[in-house]
């Protein structure tokens, strides 16, 4: 598939299904949307310390998104996830999630930011219609902060994680990648915070898509951690209602202290029950988040395509996916683009 082409034939196990299905059965509801490739960190598992940014022309437009989400809505998706980048580093973002939470058929809208300017905006997102919010986290301690994401700012992003309970947002998730080295001193620490202030930590395996060179024995393994909190902290065991197409395993404390969220992307990938796509920031659709090739709808909706020529875009992508990422294979092949350019 090229960059801005769709896939030209539909599986024939797909005839007569309604809905997003891929030619594995997998349904899909899920849509992300990078909103900028900015960022105001330099996270090594992420970016590179020098990049350069798209301009503002070749960024979706705010009524560029709504009109793709409008057609994607008819196809089955009712949930969204804004990211970036920052994305609170794209002017006027509130404005975006009130268009969004005026469509009918969305039924939930999250962010994913790295919290730095939360505590501004907190309750301006509230105000929008803005619910849920996931804010990365991966140290308490600022001289590790530095030195994982080349920036400070630890301070600020605790201030913006206190300003988003104040404005009222439940839950409120703290994400932490998991690099061997690194994390072993913070996940007892992190998990802490998380249960003192009752927020739910998510701990992720560390994964092949940022600009570093990524090093299998530097994950830190999902069954580590949960051996680790149950070790130092409380027993932990499944949670009963999670999500199954959820990419986190969902635990909670038996102590009633709260829960703990583990995203082993690399030890017990998720790809079987994936139910999401993805648009970048600069409008290209990927059906995944390794995608090796991607459409560009960006394009599509600058020359005036119909609803009827978009649904059929999406509807193909989705039916192109393919089985799972394969990073434990001899066949994995690294996205030229990092997580940055992508979107978390």
């Amino acid at each position: 598939m090229s960059d801005s082409e769709a896939p030209k034939d539909d599986p024939p196990s797909l005839i007569g299904k309604q809905g997003l299905f891929d030619s594995f059965g997998r349904l899909h509801n899920n849509l992300r949307i990078s909103v900028t490739d900015r960022c105001n960190l330099r996270c090594t598992y992420c970016m590179p310390e020098e990049v350069t940014f798209l301009g503002r022309d070749q960024l979706l437009s705010f009524e560029e998104i709504v009109r793709f989400v409008r057609v994607a809505v008819t196809l089955g998706i009712d949930k969204i996830r804004l990211t970036g980048g920052e994305p609170l580093m794209r002017r006027e973002l509130p404005s975006l999630v009130g268009m969004l939470s005026g469509v009918a058929g969305i039924c939930d809208i999250g962010m994913t930011t790295n919290g730095l300017l939360l505590a501004e905006q907190a309750q301006a997102f509230y105000d929008a219609g803005l619910r849920r919010l996931n804010i990365s986290l991966d140290t308490l301690d600022p001289d590790r902060f530095r030195q994982l994401a080349r920036r400070d700012g630890l301070e600020r992003v605790m201030e913006g994680i206190l300003a988003a309970k104040q404005a009222g947002f439940r839950p409120i998730k703290l994400n932490a990648v998991s690099i061997r080295g690194f994390t072993e001193t913070e996940v007892v620490p992190l998990a802490r915070f998380a249960r003192q202030h009752s927020l739910e930590m998510r701990f992720i395996e560390y994964m092949p898509i940022g600009a570093d060179q990524w090093e299998r024995n530097k994950v830190y393994f999902a069954h580590e951690i949960l051996e680790q909190l149950e070790r130092e902290i409380a027993p932990l065991v499944p949670v009963e209602n999670y999500d199954p197409r959820a990419p986190a395993m969902e635990f909670q404390y038996t102590d009633g202290g709260g829960r703990v969220g583990i995203i082993a992307s690399i030890s017990r990938p998720f790809c079987r029950s994936c139910n999401r796509i993805r648009v970048t920031a600069d409008g290209k659709l990927r059906n995944c988040l390794f995608a090796l090739d991607e459409v560009d709808v960006k394009r599509l909706l600058r020359d005036g395509a119909s609803e009827a020529v978009l649904a059929d875009v999406i509807r193909r992508t989705v039916a192109a996916k393919w089985e799972g990422h394969e990073i434990n294979t001899s066949r994995f092949i690294k996205p030229l683009r990092t997580m940055h350019a992508i979107g978390g």
